[in-house]
């Protein structure tokens, strides 16, 4: 898979511009849509869809931080309560299950917390029959966005691309296995931490995701006649 020769980004917006690039075959086609990661992967697939001229929406997933380091990803959680774990972490870091069970609790009382926040009753997509590119900003283990590729699988889509301005080496490998395409511009090593490739990586807060997605969204209603479109979650 070839590189970018840029390795650190200004930030996500640009980002998404320059991911946007590799994605040009899907630009203006009715049946592709943009499933944005929040916080952070929102301004990248905002920027991505955009340029392509597409469809975005948001899947919220949730990473399961391992206890007294959360920056160390121990699974993650999707709608519905998918789950995955990362087995080589937990094995050398063992965690009870007391303790892997009441963080999936509170992981998925936050997703339940940011859907009912960012939609505002909008309903999520229909994805079965569609070509859905899923965008973060970055990275690290991969146990987020294989859980929200899990996720999108289970709606049956024509075709699955997963799209990120970098990433791991070792997640590339494991998510390429999963979907149909996987693009990543700059696949540094050693990597360190998604933060390190941007220039600007401030949090996003919730009122930020909220006027992104408005924004997005001001043109196109809830009921919008998309390919395939009903009132169903992406799971369903």
């Amino acid at each position: 898979m070839a590189r970018a020769r840029l390795k650190r980004f200004k930030d996500r917006e640009q980002a998404g511009a320059l991911l946007a690039k590799r994605l040009a075959r899907y630009a203006g086609r009715a049946d592709a849509i943009v499933l944005a990661l929040p916080r952070g992967g929102v301004p990248v697939g905002a920027a991505v869809a955009a340029a392509l001229g597409v469809e975005v929406d948001i899947l919220v997933v949730r990473k399961l931080g391992l206890p007294l380091r959360e920056e160390l990803a121990m699974g993650a959680v999707a709608s519905g309560g998918l789950r995955v774990l990362q087995d080589d972490v937990l094995r050398a870091f063992p965690v009870p299950d007391a303790l892997i069970e009441a963080a999936t609790r509170h992981a998925l009382r936050e997703i339940v917390r940011r859907e009912l926040r960012y939609r505002r009753g909008r309903p999520a997509p229909a994805l079965a029959g569609r070509i859905v590119i899923v965008v973060d900003d970055g990275v690290a283990t991969g146990a987020t966005m294989r859980a929200a590729v899990q996720l999108v699988r289970q709606a049956h889509p024509a075709r699955l691309v997963v799209a990120v301005p970098v990433c791991a080496r070792e997640a590339r490998e494991q998510l390429g296995a999963l979907v149909d395409e996987c693009i990543c511009l700059s696949v540094p090593q050693p990597f360190g931490a998604v933060g390190a490739w941007y220039g600007n990586f401030e949090q996003i807060s919730d009122a930020e995701v909220e006027t992104m997605l408005r924004d997005c969204w001001r043109d196109a209603p809830a009921d919008s006649a998309a390919p395939g479109r009903r009132k169903r979650g992406p799971g369903n």
